[in-house]
């Protein structure tokens, strides 16, 4: 995640020894979403930018999963 501002920051969780981190912030308004070489949707905002490591191949099977009720 991309913030133009530290202000847009919300909460950051760092542990050690995490496998993961936690981010919360805004990007404000969307400006437009799109999928980088099929494998990283790149959320563009007025305020930054969200890039999420998501295959439009994986987002179209959930979306499957979830129209059919089986999630």
């Amino acid at each position: 995640m991309e913030l133009n501002s530290k202000s847009d920051v919300k909460n950051l969780i760092v542990q050690n020894g995490a496998q993961h981190i936690v981010m919360e912030g805004t990007i404000g308004a969307l400006k437009h979403a799109q999928f980088v070489e099929d494998t990283v949707l790149e959320l563009t905002g007025t305020r930054g930018v969200l890039r999420v490591d998501l295959s439009r191949e994986d987002l179209a099977k959930r979306t499957r999963e979830v129209e059919a009720g089986t999630n």
